[in-house]
């Protein structure tokens, strides 16, 4: 696996590239997300281009990753404008992928990290006040401040 091209990939990720996964993905490769849980580099892909169908603009940015020979972790940004609930302003997720890679160096399994709550919900109208008040109630007291 070349590391680098899998991330150029990403990068350049768009709803015709989104064929390209079997070059990457083994197979049988198993991906799970705060929403997903699919096994299958054909299953893969659709939840790749459903993304293009849901959000506009998105684009990923990896920033860091550590590696060796058997898998890697991606710390990424995931940037796309959200008409239907953000009012099409640019959205940020920020994410960690755990990759696996099998003997032929494609990637086995993809598990991406990132809080739903903190990164979706509490940026909605209703769901992200009541998720607010809730943090507020369960967040340890900071030293020296009264609530």
């Amino acid at each position: 696996m070349n590391l680098d091209e899998l991330i150029e990939f990403f990068h350049g990720l768009t709803p015709e590239s989104v064929a390209r996964f079997p070059e990457f993905y083994s197979a049988d490769a198993c991906f799970k997300d705060p929403f997903n849980e699919v096994r299958g580099v054909a299953a893969i892909q659709r939840i790749f281009a459903h993304m293009f169908e849901q959000v506009g603009e998105p684009r990923f940015v990896v920033s860091e990753r550590v590696a060796d020979e058997g898998g890697a972790m991606l710390v990424w940004t995931f940037s796309f404008r959200a008409a239907r609930w953000g009012g099409g302003r640019t959205q940020i997720i920020r994410g960690v992928s755990h990759l696996r890679f099998d003997a032929a160096g494609k990637v086995s399994h993809h598990r991406d990290y990132w809080d739903a709550a903190e990164e979706l919900y509490m940026k909605l109208p209703v769901v992200g006040m009541l998720l607010r008040g809730l943090r507020r109630v369960l967040a340890a007291p900071v030293a020296g401040v009264r609530s």
